[in-house]
């Protein structure tokens, strides 16, 4: 019997046992270490209330569908609306929630800003349009002119745009530097001065409502017809189009991420909604 080896066990067993003395920190270090479910729990919590305040009181993204806005705005095109720029309303709230009437902090919005707004016809359905008409305004196409107070606005016949037409042609189209009173300049497109919405009766904007137009203006579908969109109640405004993050082509899904590198439209990415 080895009396050496059963002192060596002796010694190690009580250096096993023996406390720590105090303000000395140990290296042992738990062999499992988290919350577990809870923890996963708190942090998508956490998570949710961030993105919904983001969404309701700050920005939210939208992706252009139709080609109402060109040449302003492009189909395909990704960008965000600033959420405080009007102040809020039920129909900012992030998912609709109706937990308050009217509008908190409410700003007007400047002629010629583009805005996100709910249908008037369902307050369901999101709209972007141009902000053209203000409570009070009389509104009216001679001859596919813009009047506004009885004034035309000037346009400036500018390069054509090249756009791709129903059939996935691409065709030019005549594109005009629209002038705007307090002196908002935007470009817009124009092939006829004889269509259905080019010579309308005098609308006269409600207090509290609005007059929207696309820059798109023979294929849009917007305030001049009162029994689609007509005018922009305050309330349904959702926020004022700031800038674009993201564009892809036409017929592009946003999903197909293999096609980006040849898809994207890198020269639209960061350009700011005018």
């Amino acid at each position: 019997m080895n009396p050496f080896r059963h002192v060596a066990q002796r010694r190690a067993a009580a250096a096993a046992v023996e406390p720590q003395p105090e303000g000395v920190a140990s290296d042992a270090k738990p062999l499992v270490q988290g919350g577990g479910i809870g923890e996963t729990l708190r942090t998508v919590i956490y998570a949710v209330v961030i993105a919904f305040g983001v969404r309701t009181l700050a920005y939210e993204p939208f992706n252009i569908p139709s080609g109402s806005m060109i040449p302003t705005l492009l189909i395909g095109d990704y960008l965000f609306v600033s959420k405080f720029s009007y102040g809020y309303s039920k129909y900012t709230i992030a998912f609709g929630a109706p937990l308050f009437g009217g509008r908190l902090f409410g700003a007007a919005p400047q002629r010629g800003d583009v805005a996100v707004f709910k249908l008037p016809r369902d307050n369901k359905t999101d709209y972007i349009k141009r902000i053209i008409g203000l409570p009070g305004d009389h509104i009216q196409m001679i001859q596919g002119v813009l009047n506004i107070n009885g004034e035309p606005v000037k346009m400036k016949r500018i390069d054509d745009a090249i756009v791709t037409n129903q059939y996935g042609r691409e065709v030019r189209v005549p594109q005009y530097l629209e002038t705007l009173p307090g002196g908002r300049v935007h470009r817009i497109l124009k092939e006829t001065t004889n269509g259905p919405l080019d010579n309308t009766p005098i609308y006269v904007v409600p207090p509290n409502h609005y007059f929207a137009m696309g820059d798109n203006r023979d294929n849009s579908l917007d305030s001049r017809v009162p029994s689609a969109v007509g005018y922009v109640p305050e309330e349904n405004l959702v926020g004022r189009a700031e800038f674009l993050f993201f564009s892809l082509d036409e017929g592009t899904r946003f999903w197909e991420v293999w096609r980006w590198p040849w898809e994207i439209r890198f020269g639209r990415l960061l350009q700011a909604v005018t």
